[in-house]
């Protein structure tokens, strides 16, 4: 006689946890005003984008191609910023607070299916480095307008800009490649195992 063996249930029930395991694993719940207060800032920088295209719109007759490629400098930066916060918001409440279930979404983002805290670095890497390339971007055109008369301060103050955005580069390499070497490290494990 042999016998069959049980099918799993359709819904497992989760391990029972200790109090203090509890208090520990509900913890995270103390991130949700976190991530609502990144929301009021995403409305902040809503409002100031409109305020600063009105700008642009009104003032596009009056101001110069100079002038209107810093101000549209400017809504780039907001916008990446703005796609900066998304990512905290969306990609950090998921890793670490809980699952969102947007699995067959038509909207659900791309990158959302594989976020993990090293990949959700990586990519808050390259998005300060995009805003960081833009600031310095605004700062060499606005520089190039003040001509011959620049005054030192102006130069020391552009050459700081540029170390610190190479500053960000280089800790975004560094954050890839240790992200990397652990990866390697995991796959090595695993083939071990």
């Amino acid at each position: 006689m042999t016998s069959e063996p049980k099918a799993p249930s359709a819904q497992a029930e989760p391990p029972r946890l200790g109090l203090f395991a509890q208090l520990i694993f509900g913890s995270r719940w103390l991130q949700v005003p976190l991530y609502v207060g990144l929301i009021v800032a995403q409305a902040v920088y809503v409002l100031l984008f409109l305020k600063e295209l009105w700008h642009l719109v009104a003032h596009s007759f009056d101001a110069s191609e100079q002038q209107i490629m810093l101000v549209v400098l400017g809504l780039i930066d907001v916008v990446m910023i703005s796609n900066l916060l998304i990512m905290v918001i969306v990609g950090g409440y998921e890793t670490f607070v809980s699952r969102l279930n947007l699995t067959g979404h038509p909207d659900e983002p791309e990158w959302l299916s594989h976020v993990n805290a090293s990949v959700l670095k990586i990519k808050l890497a390259m998005a300060i480095i995009g805003i960081s390339s833009i600031s310095l971007l605004r700062t060499f055109i606005e520089a190039g307008n003040l001509g011959t008369t620049r005054s030192n301060s102006t130069e020391t103050g552009v050459m700081w800009q540029v170390l610190i955005h190479l500053t960000f580069i280089i800790s975004a390499i560094g954050i890839a490649w240790v992200d990397r070497l652990s990866e390697s490290g995991h796959r090595k494990q695993a083939g071990h195992g």
